[in-house]
């Protein structure tokens, strides 16, 4: 058998520890798969008496992780860090600057950095791989780049945030609101006790922007990645859409267009959608993930299963791992940096579809009229519409306002809400949510 892959490892937390344990408890077996044996040789973490649960006295420490770059009984350097910038990105520039390959799980860092990291690891012949970054142990990356590779991709969606859908779908079996299901899954371990980048939506949007980037062939760009999280969702918008039938989900979607002037444009964004109880997506419930890609030739294809975790995680980083050991580097976005195409971000206005809009009213005669006559004058055709008592509002003399809308131009809608816009009758902004049928 080949010599050992030597491996430095940054990060001890919850996915560095069950690294640590899969590549232990499976050696053998990874040994057989990968052609020969892969070995920690170094290790850094922030606190190093820290009790981990697992043996590291076998490892080299580096108190500075950036050093581990640089180690020459390191073949690959594994990212467990996090963080856009900071030591996870002096790391990773390090690393390819010394000849060497890195795995990560830095959703993150990829997102705002991936075309630079692509470009260095390209001009050092060395692999940059980040399976892990995108759906925890779902291998979505890998089936893009290589099951999916002959297809035009059409559109690439779906639930990438763990957190959020175990907020989405607890509170569609409980009928508890959005605050009280948070503060349970931050006390399960779920949610972080700074929740913002996953229920604002932030962590969806890193995660679509690398996935649009190896689906389309663009240039990873989290910039224009619209994000809107999920902090607005009541109970009684979870009880409304189940009475129209549909479940609601926290959902980032990416498709490719061309505008008039031929120029190809690229739609992304990250918002809680009606999706219709047929769709494959709306039975994703609990903390799992689910990506459905679909192509030109094979059609749709569902992705699912844990997002997040030890052991899911870690089994994507080991897989990166073992596919540099068998000698696979490959361009980190399936085509070379240097060919990916800078996309512009697509106006949203001309887009059609559905809507579920949600107002929270005064009580009082006249404003059901006042809504309408908007919806009315910016030409949004109404499909159904509900007022709802005072439950779940938190007001005495505010009450809630459903409709759902026709098929038309997310511009119509925009236009309604601008003509409502500082109207006394509303106790605060209407909430949109788009409605995904098929």
């Amino acid at each position: 058998m080949s010599e050992p892959l030597r491996i430095a490892l940054a990060g001890l937390g919850t996915v560095g520890s069950g690294v640590v344990r899969l590549l232990e408890a499976n050696a053998a077996l990874i040994a057989r798969r990968a052609g020969r044996p892969i070995t920690i040789t170094a290790i850094s973490a922030r606190n190093r008496g820290k009790n981990r649960g697992v043996d590291l006295s076998g490892f080299a420490w580096e108190d500075d992780m950036v050093i581990l770059g640089e180690r020459p009984d390191v073949d690959v350097v594994v990212e467990l860090v996090g963080g856009a910038d900071g030591p996870a990105l002096a790391l990773a520039r390090t690393t390819f600057e010394a000849g060497k390959a890195l795995v990560t799980a830095n959703k993150a860092m990829i997102a705002h950095h991936g075309l630079e990291l692509a470009t260095k690891a390209e001009a050092a012949k060395v692999a940059l791989k980040f399976e892990a970054a995108v759906a925890g142990g779902i291998p979505v990356i890998k089936a893009l780049k290589e099951g999916a590779a002959a297809n035009y991709i059409d559109r690439v969606y779906g639930i990438l945030n763990g957190t959020c859908n175990y907020i989405l779908s607890t509170m569609e079996d409980t009928g508890r609101d959005f605050s009280d299901v948070l503060a349970e899954a931050q006390a399960k371990g779920y949610a972080e006790s700074d929740p913002t980048f996953d229920i604002d939506g932030i962590d969806a949007a890193h995660k679509l922007a690398i996935l649009s980037s190896i689906a389309f062939g663009t240039a990873v760009d989290f910039k224009p990645v619209a994000a809107t999280g999920i902090r607005r969702v009541i109970a009684a918008d979870i009880a409304q859409a189940d009475a129209l039938g549909y479940y609601i989900r926290l959902i980032g979607m990416a498709e490719t267009e061309l505008d008039a002037s031929g120029q190809r444009r690229l739609f992304q964004r990250v918002h809680p959608m009606l999706v219709h109880r047929d769709h494959p997506l709306a039975h994703v419930d609990g903390a799992t993930n689910a990506v459905v890609a679909e192509g030109n030739f094979v059609g749709r294809l569902l992705f699912q299963g844990a997002g997040a975790g030890d052991g899911p995680t870690a089994s994507a980083v080991v897989a990166d791992l073992i596919d540099i050991a068998r000698g696979d580097i490959g361009a980190p976005f399936s085509i070379p940096a240097a060919e990916l195409e800078p996309a512009a971000p697509a106006e949203t206005g001309h887009r059609t579809g559905k809507a579920y809009l949600r107002f929270t009213v005064a009580d009082r005669p006249g404003v059901l009229a006042e809504i309408t006559a908007a919806m009315r004058d910016a030409g949004v055709s109404i499909e159904s519409l509900i007022q709802k008592g005072r439950a779940g509002i938190g007001s005495a003399d505010q009450v809630l306002v459903a409709m759902v809308t026709h098929e038309g131009p997310e511009s119509a809608i925009a236009e309604a809400l601008r003509l409502l816009e500082g109207s006394p009758s509303l106790g605060a902004p209407p909430l949109v949510m788009h409605i995904l049928e098929d």
